[in-house]
């Protein structure tokens, strides 16, 4: 059997190939690399055999997705999710690779040793490859660095109750002593970014099941207070990279130009699928489904995001997959105080972006940006996931851009399939997802007869 596999397509999406264009892609089946890149539909070499040679017409391949914040929850939370369930809606949706984020899961990743219990946690279990963050807590400073030699991509830290006793918020001081460790590490700072103020998870006598009721009790001030500090405190370290998630208030983006641009500070941003394809008017009363934090805003603010990640100021996209069980979410009642806050959407993320770039003019080679080359250099995977170039992973999605679904139960793929996207009808669909080269999931038969279910890699 000849060691090359080669995929035929009418759009490749690769800088070694014009984007767009038809092209080759020849995979290593030894190394599961990328072994060439070439522009056009090439013939077919003596002896390669069928299995080998796929040609997938009119549909594009394009670089496996990288999504940088992930919930998986396991262990100690896995009836909310898992690395079974979430991996696989992963791969439903082109995400070869998920960065799990420290908290939600008992113990969280907040030691060496409870680094070790996660990674037990996964085994046999990986349908694409994980990488984690740790977190950083009021207590935890002498287990930074040990945690950064054990390969954790960086460090997360909530400057507001994270929802979790396990997973306490920090203060300014605590932010400093952190950033110390973190810095002689070189290391990453991400922040989930709201202030706690006396505005804060407000209980008062409006309508709890009132969208505006919860949009009113985490303000943008919240998200511009947590910025300030994190910008004043990043000042002091100047070489340390820093990283704000989920970032849903657009009034704070003058701020973080301000410190890039004028202070040089190596700050990044990310926002998220659901502040770029939902928005506030768009929420009834009691659809505690849409309730996360920080929240969806006005269509306005949805605008200026978009803005934003067009410019540059914002450099990524992830989906924030945060699940429960659906009880949390307390549908009867429809009390959005009282409801976790958190989206369910993992494997969603490439046709809704999709579907709304299209509307706004924007390409497909910006979107695969987003989602693919830039959180992969945030997480040090650059030229090795969410490119298609020689010597990278040979991670790549078939996806169908003309094919529209609409968002059914059947089309969630992690644990409790309850999410805000239901009823969507979007445009794009993947038809296939490839780790290192085999294939991990097929849109017509699932992840039944694929050619691998359980090889995705630890990436520490």
């Amino acid at each position: 059997m000849s060691d090359s596999r080669y995929f035929l397509t009418s759009r490749l999406f690769s800088p070694l190939a014009p984007a767009g264009a038809p092209g080759t892609l020849v995979v290593s089946r030894s190394s599961g690399r990328v072994s060439a890149v070439h522009a056009g539909r090439i013939a077919r070499p003596e002896g390669v055999a069928d299995e080998d040679w796929v040609d997938v017409g009119e549909r594009w391949i394009l670089p496996g997705l990288v999504d940088a914040h992930v919930h998986l929850n396991e262990p100690g939370r896995t009836e909310w999710e898992g690395f079974e369930t979430g991996t696989a809606a992963a791969a439903s949706g082109g995400v070869t690779t998920v960065i799990d984020m420290p908290l939600n899961a008992i113990p969280p990743t907040t030691t060496v040793a409870n680094l070790h219990t996660k990674l037990s946690a996964s085994e046999g279990k990986r349908h694409v490859d994980v990488g984690f963050w740790g977190g950083v807590v009021p207590d935890n400073a002498g287990d930074l660095q040990p945690l950064a030699k054990e390969g954790v991509k960086g460090f997360k830290g909530f400057l507001c109750e994270s929802g979790v006793d396990e997973f306490p918020g920090i203060n300014e001081e605590e932010v400093l002593r952190a950033m110390k460790e973190l810095d002689a590490a070189k290391s990453l700072f991400l922040f989930h970014a709201e202030l706690d103020n006396e505005h804060a998870h407000s209980h008062d006598s409006s309508d709890p099941s009132a969208y505006s009721t919860f949009l009113a009790s985490r303000p943008p001030r919240l998200e511009e207070s947590a910025i300030d500090l994190i910008i004043r405190c990043a000042s002091q370290f100047p070489s340390l990279r820093t990283h704000i998630v989920h970032l849903s208030a657009s009034s704070a983006l003058p701020a973080l130009r301000r410190a890039r641009k004028q202070l040089g500070l190596p700050l990044t941003v990310e926002t998220c699928f659901h502040y770029l394809c939902l928005s506030a008017e768009q929420i009834a009363a009691g659809e505690t489904l849409f309730k996360c934090c920080p929240p969806i805003r006005d269509d306005a603010n949805r605008d200026a995001l978009w803005a934003a990640l067009e410019a540059g100021d914002i450099d990524f996209v992830v989906s924030d997959h945060s699940p429960c069980v659906v009880e949390l979410k307390k549908l009867e009642t429809g009390d959005f105080l009282g409801a976790w806050g958190g989206i369910g959407g993992l494997g969603l993320g490439l046709p809704l972006l999709w579907t709304e770039a299209q509307k706004r003019g924007i390409g497909m080679d910006r979107v695969l940006e987003w989602v693919s080359t830039r959180p992969a250099k945030q997480v040090g995977l650059e030229g090795q996931k969410g490119v298609l170039q020689e010597g990278a992973d040979a991670d790549f999605v078939v996806f169908d851009a003309e094919q529209e679904v609409k968002i059914t139960k059947s089309e969630l793929h992690f644990k409790n399939r309850a999410s805000p996207y239901e009823g969507l009808t979007l445009s794009g669909a993947v038809s296939a997802t490839y780790l290192r080269g085999k294939q991990v999931f097929n849109r017509e038969t699932g992840f039944k007869g694929v050619e691998s279910e359980h090889d995705g890699r630890l990436l520490l």
